[in-house]
């Protein structure tokens, strides 16, 4: 599986033959691409409607959209997406095959109001658990699993039941602070998660949240997690495996 931070929450994800892009905002001071450097991936993961996760998404409608029902009917109308996964989107806790991937959508708690309309609901935020193989409660040692945890705060679902039973080998987590995580609670998720890779996310893009990821790399020491942590340099591909 590789992995590719654009900076913010925007990741692409490569899973065999198909590519995934999550949440494509290019307004941020890490990346040196625009959307148009970017090719139309096969599906494009919707994790919330705030403007820092989908002011690009219009960007890429001839791409599959994998977001819930509310947010797909707003990209439909907005941005002229034609294709959504199951024709409407999925839900919480729903898992779709999507190519030669397999995306299991997950709580985040945080709110989502759509664009920067705050009395407009997008109906529940989101995570995604991405993996090569279909999720079983049969742990399958050969499979590679990515989480993006979107936009949230700390959850016992971590502990409870994304480590455990869709066991993520890697996750990106928000460490910004004030409007999610901060590093210490970033840190605790990635020891709950129990997953040997950590990539901080949601940091740096504007002055409140602003971050020394060390600061997160010694929280996550400081859990006794023996999780890796790369603050990854936006635009260079990471491969991910079991």
């Amino acid at each position: 599986m590789e992995l590719t931070w654009h900076g913010h929450s925007t990741w692409h994800v490569t899973v065999g033959d198909t590519d995934l892009l999550i949440d494509p905002f290019f307004d941020n001071p890490k990346t040196d691409l625009d959307p148009s450097d970017i090719e139309t991936p096969d599906y494009v993961l919707l994790t919330h409607g705030h403007a820092d996760h989908i002011a690009h998404a219009g960007e890429f409608s001839e791409a599959t959209l994998v977001a819930t029902p509310e947010l797909v009917s707003y990209c439909e109308e907005e941005f002229g997406f034609e294709d959504a996964v199951g024709g409407m989107g999925m839900n919480l806790g729903g898992t779709v095959e999507c190519g030669d991937a397999f995306v299991t959508m997950v709580r985040a708690d945080h709110t989502n109001g759509i664009m920067t309309e705050n009395d407009t609901s997008g109906g529940m935020p989101a995570g995604f658990v991405i993996s090569d193989t279909n999720p079983t409660q049969v742990a399958d040692e050969e499979s590679t699993t990515f989480y993006h945890a979107g936009d949230t705060s700390l959850m016992s679902e971590m502990r409870d039941v994304i480590g455990p039973y869709l066991e993520p080998d890697g996750a990106a987590v928000p460490i910004g602070d004030h409007f999610t995580m901060g590093p210490w609670q970033a840190a605790v998720a990635i020891d709950w998660l129990d997953v040997d890779h950590a990539f901080p996310q949601h940091y740096d893009t504007f002055p409140p949240i602003e971050q020394d990821t060390d600061d997160f790399e010694d929280e996550v020491q400081a859990t006794g997690s023996d999780a890796e942590v790369h603050a990854l340099a936006a635009d260079e591909p990471f491969t991910l495996e079991s």
